[in-house]
Parts: C-alpha cells; sequence; structure tokens
C-alpha cells in the first residue's frame, strides 16, 4: 500500500486503496505522503481515528522516520473557546448592557466559571482537552460558527484567537489532520477554509458520498431564526425586530410540521413559500437596521456583535435564498421530529461536484476496510485516471472467526421474526459468555431486544442511551462479561480488541429506508438499476463495517452472527454481501456457532 500511494504521488494519478483491518493503513498513506515532501491533508471520518493520527502515528513518524516534518490538527471554528465571547462576559458581569445573545444568563454559572479558568490557563483552547462536558448553552455562549464569526482583522480579540492559532498552525504545517465533513465545507467554499496542499487523503472514504452530499447542500429550520434572534438582541435595541425573526422560526415550523418524512417535489408549497418569503423580508430590514449602527462610536464589544449578527444575518438570508430556489439537480425534503422540523436540500449527484472541485485539483489517495468496485463511479472518478487496490489483511479470519447465517429464522419483514431472533441472540450471548456487541438496525428493535433479553441474561446488557459513548466502550471493554446493544452509531469507529468482543450480531441487512428522500431521488435517476447502485452497496458497507467491529487484532477470535435469513436465502445478492464480508468460514448451524463461542471462553 506504501509503495501504490507513493506512486500516485509522484504521477498525480488517484488510488483508491481497500485496506482490510489490521493494515496499518494510516502508516501506509503517511509515510510515502511525508517522504514525498507534498503538503497533505488526511480527511477522517471518526474523531478516534483523528486522535489515532495526532497523538499516536504522526508524533511516531517524527521521531523516527529520519526525516523533518510537522503536523497539525484543524478542527472547525465552533470546536475552539472564542476569547472575544469570553471577554464580553467578563464585561457583562460588572455593567449594564445587552446580554451576550441571550446565551450567557441562561448557561449554567460554575460552568462558564470552568470555561473562562479553561480559556485563560489553556494553549490550544479545544474543547476535547476540556475536563468535563458542558451543557450546550455553555458551550455555545463561549464559542462561534464560522457562520458568525467576522475573521480575525475585524475582531478585537482576532490577535489571540484559538482558531485563527489553530489555523495558523495548519497554514505552516507539513500534514494536516481534519475531519472528512470539515474537508466537505473546504471544497464547497471554493477552497478558503484549509491551507493549499498537494495531496488529499480520505481515510473511511466509503462516507465520502453522503458527506459531500450534507457539506454541499443546506439544512433550515425555526431553530436558525431563534438563534440569529439572539444574536440580533444583543446588538439591535428593537425588540419588535428580535421578535419578528423568532416569529419566522415558529412559523417555517409550522409550516414544515406537516410534510416530515416528505419529499417536496417541484414548487414548494404554499405555506412554505410564504414562511420563507416573509423571513427574507425580515432577515432584508435585520441587516439595514445592523447597517445603520455608528462603528466609530460603538465599543469595541458592541462592534463585534454587530459583525457576529452581520455574518450570520448574510448566512440565513444565503440559506433562504437557496431553499426558495432548488435547482432541478438537487432533492428537498423535511425530517426532524413534528416540533422542530428541518428543511433539507442536497445534491442527487456528486459526482459532477467532485469532477469539478477535487479530481482535477489536486491528487487523492481513498482508502478504507470496506470499498466496492462501484465507489469510484459514484463519486466521479473517471475510468482511466486512477488505481484500484485491494491489499487484504494481514489477520487469518478463516482459522480465527466464523460468520453464521440464522437461515431458519422466519423472514425479518413477518410479525413472527423478532420472537425468533431474540431467541437465538439469547443462545448465542449465553453461548458466548456476555462478549457480545449486539447491532440493530433501528431503535425500535433495539429497544425491543433489551426489553426481552436483559432479564433472561445473567450478564450485564448495556444499552446505546445508558451512558456516552466513551463511557460505554470502556465499560464494554473492561467487564469481559457485559455485552452493548447499540445502533447505528455503533456499527464504525468503536475499536474493541480482545476477548471482551467475541461475538457481534446483526439484526438484519441494513438496507435503507425505501422512503429516504435523498436515495428515492437517486434510484429514480438510475432507474432499473436502483437497487444494484443505490441500496445494495449501502447495505454491503454497511454490513462490512458492522462485521469488521470483530477482529481487531491478531490474537482476537471470534464470530459475526447476522440473523436474517435472506443471507442465506436470496440468491439475487448474497453472494455481493458474503464477497464484502471477510474471509471467515461460514455456518447455518446454530449449534455449531455455539460450540465455536463456548471454546473461546
Amino acid at each position: 500500500m506504501a509503495e501504490a500511494v507513493a506512486a500516485a504521488v509522484s504521477s498525480g494519478r488517484h488510488l483508491v486503496v481497500q485496506a482490510g483491518t489490521g493494515t496499518g493503513k494510516s502508516l501506509a498513506y503517511l509515510v510515502p505522503a511525508v517522504l514525498s515532501g507534498k503538503r497533505t491533508v488526511v480527511a477522517t471520518a471518526t474523531k478516534a481515528l483523528q486522535d489515532q493520527l495526532a497523538g499516536k502515528d504522526l508524533p511516531f513518524l517524527a521521531a523516527h522516520l529520519g526525516t523533518p516534518f510537522s503536523f497539525a490538527v484543524l478542527k472547525g471554528r465552533a470546536n475552539y473557546v472564542c476569547l472575544q465571547r469570553i471577554a464580553e462576559i467578563d464585561r457583562a458581569a460588572g455593567a449594564d448592557q445587552l446580554a451576550l445573545d441571550g446565551l450567557a444568563d441562561r448557561a449554567p454559572a460554575d460552568e462558564l466559571r470552568r470555561l473562562r479558568a479553561f480559556a485563560s490557563t489553556s494553549e490550544g483552547g479545544d474543547r476535547a482537552d476540556l475536563d468535563f462536558e458542558p451543557s450546550p448553552s455553555a458551550w455555545a455562549a463561549v464559542s462561534v460558527a464560522a457562520r458568525e464569526c467576522p475573521g480575525a482583522a475585524r475582531c478585537p480579540s482576532g490577535d489571540r484567537c484559538f482558531a485563527e492559532r489553530a489555523r495558523q498552525a495548519a497554514e505552516e504545517a507539513d500534514v494536516v489532520v481534519v475531519n472528512t465533513h470539515l474537508y466537505g465545507l473546504h471544497l464547497e467554499s471554493g477552497g478558503v477554509v484549509l491551507p493549499e496542499h498537494d495531496l488529499v487523503v480520505v481515510d473511511e472514504a466509503h462516507q465520502l458520498e453522503d458527506t459531500i452530499s450534507a457539506t454541499f447542500g443546506i439544512e433550515l429550520g425555526g431553530a436558525r431564526f431563534s438563534a440569529l434572534a439572539r444574536v440580533v438582541a444583543a446588538i439591535i435595541d428593537d425588540p419588535k425586530l428580535v421578535a419578528e425573526l423568532e416569529a419566522s422560526g415558529t412559523g417555517l415550523t409550522a409550516a414544515l410540521a406537516g410534510h416530515v418524512g416528505r419529499r417536496l417535489r417541484g414548487a414548494l408549497e404554499p405555506e412554505i413559500a410564504d414562511a420563507l418569503a416573509l423571513a427574507r423580508e425580515r432577515l432584508e430590514r435585520v441587516r439595514a437596521a445592523l447597517g445603520a449602527i455608528d462603528d466609530d462610536r460603538a465599543g469595541s464589544d458592541v462592534a463585534a456583535r454587530k459583525q457576529r449578527a452581520a455574518k450570520l444575518t448574510g448566512y440565513v438570508t444565503a440559506v433562504v435564498d437557496a431553499a426558495v430556489s432548488v435547482p432541478v439537480t438537487s432533492v428537498a425534503w423535511v425530517e426532524g421530529p413534528e416540533h422542530a422540523p428541518v428543511l433539507r436540500v442536497a445534491p442527487v449527484d456528486v459526482a459532477e461536484v467532485l469532477r469539478e472541485v477535487l479530481w482535477t485539483a489536486r491528487t487523492a489517495v481513498l482508502t478504507s476496510a470496506t470499498l466496492l468496485p462501484s465507489l469510484p463511479t459514484r463519486l466521479g472518478l473517471e475510468a482511466g485516471r486512477f488505481t484500484a487496490l485491494d491489499v487484504g489483511s494481514p489477520f487469518d479470519f478463516e482459522a480465527n472467526a466464523l460468520l453464521y447465517c440464522a437461515a431458519h429464522l422466519p423472514d425479518p419483514r413477518t410479525s413472527a421474526y423478532e420472537a425468533a431472533m431474540h431467541d437465538d441472540l439469547e443462545a448465542l450471548i449465553t453461548a458466548a459468555g456476555g462478549r457480545t456487541l449486539a447491532l440493530f438496525t433501528s431503535w425500535r428493535s433495539l429497544d425491543a431486544a433489551l426489553d426481552a433479553l436483559r432479564a433472561r441474561l445473567p450478564w450485564p446488557v448495556l444499552g446505546q442511551r445508558d451512558l456516552p459513548k466513551p463511557v460505554l466502550v470502556e465499560r464494554f471493554s473492561t467487564d469481559e462479561h457485559t455485552s452493548l446493544f447499540a445502533t447505528m452509531g455503533f456499527w464504525q469507529g468503536v475499536d474493541v480488541p480482545g476477548p471482551s468482543l467475541s461475538l457481534v450480531t446483526i439484526d438484519r441487512i441494513p438496507f435503507p429506508r425505501p422512503d429516504e428522500p435523498l436515495l428515492q431521488a437517486r434510484r429514480e435517476r438510475a432507474r432499473i438499476d436502483a437497487f444494484r447502485t443505490v441500496d445494495l452497496p449501502r447495505a454491503v458497507t454497511l454490513l462490512a463495517q458492522g462485521a469488521g467491529r470483530l477482529i481487531r487484532s491478531a490474537d482476537d477470535r471470534g464470530a459475526v452472527a447476522v440473523l436474517d435469513p435472506r443471507l442465506a436465502t436470496n440468491a439475487r445478492y448474497r453472494w455481493d454481501i458474503i464477497r464484502a464480508l471477510p474471509p471467515m468460514r461460514r455456518t447455518r448451524d446454530r449449534a455449531e456457532a455455539e460450540a465455536f463461542l463456548r471454546a473461546l471462553r
């Protein structure tokens, strides 16, 4: 893999490389990238991988590679404490002036004190360095998103800004580590978010298509106007104007509520269009009111607040305009709970987008443990412009792992399935002595399994809602007999080597819902090939990622149980799925799977 990456860097030919668990793929792309002398951005999909690169792999190479290089981690602006916000809180505490966007008044006072102390002593101001988890209101009071920040040159605290300091470190670094979402925003912005670079490595690249859809789309709900109203209230003493912004949020929420779960085709529904038109008029009045404020006679805090309000007003206005005029190449829909619906717009096909902003701009290396042959086409990589490679894995899956498919279970779409699946799950967990990561395709299935099995199993069973994710994984890792029941958020990015994880179960083949608007639009475009080009690749990728939680080191042994009989019986796609999974021994016999698991205890 390292040789292939080196060849890609020197030739400028893109590389798509599947590298299974245990390959050491981060070192395989970092070593040739560093030795090439080209500035490199590594975009990762998970915080765990970002931490591994910054805390382990890059420091190791800096100490041992023999080639001097520098590296930096860059996150979105809202991940850093804003020193200007801190200064405004400090001054507001002793003076009668407008509340800090209405946020400091609602944030717990003890948390604000701790955050102020953190800001005064921290070197980087990164939220990840906190020794506690702040409430959303407390963090919002001391941070600023990119869509609000006026920039260092127009901020009184710009010369001390943590986010700007991180950006400056990234400008000077040879290797910059970011998350894939930030890289998507960089591409969407026309290349102004990140430093210029020659090479980008997208790790966990199977998620790139969804990330680009999100970052090149828009999201608009009533909460946008409530947030803007708070920011405006901190600079404009006009209760009526602020109330109108709040009313626009309420009106948009009411207009969207009746369309939750619906795709919006053609012209917007009249009530949604009317709510957006009224909001647009009110935004224009806010813009005019902000323009009338005299910066010369305003105090520095007021000037900074004006800049934030103006920036956010412009951003919300642009989102409203985009929501009103949805291009034919995008799809619009409403999602979320009825009390807080959100209008989403996203491009149906990201291939053309990436052709314009990425493939012709720099060399790219795409890697993951699971990359289907159809991915390059879906991402707009043209045949002849990239090299595809599968370097496999050093682990002996055939000797150490077993794939069990519960072929005897009823079809998952029937009423008899759930109780029978719970019986199989109980038998397998009992044979494993706990030690199980049970993955479910829906919250309803997860809750039903917890209700059914907690009383039937003699060992602890943790549910995804019980604790924060890092604490859950730690608890699961340290108690060998504990089982963890979780949904989609745990199908990827969970690394538990050793005997604490001997069994991964998957309730169903994770086919996407037929009514998901974005995928629905892609199916319409694919027509007769919709199942093979839209539904099957997503299901195969996710199932392979879930199964990949099992073998994380050369000493790991265990079983993957797919409790969906269609994997054994559906000739149309079963081999597509099996070929994407690690080469494990296979069985349909539950007794064989139980015996295998008991032998591991």
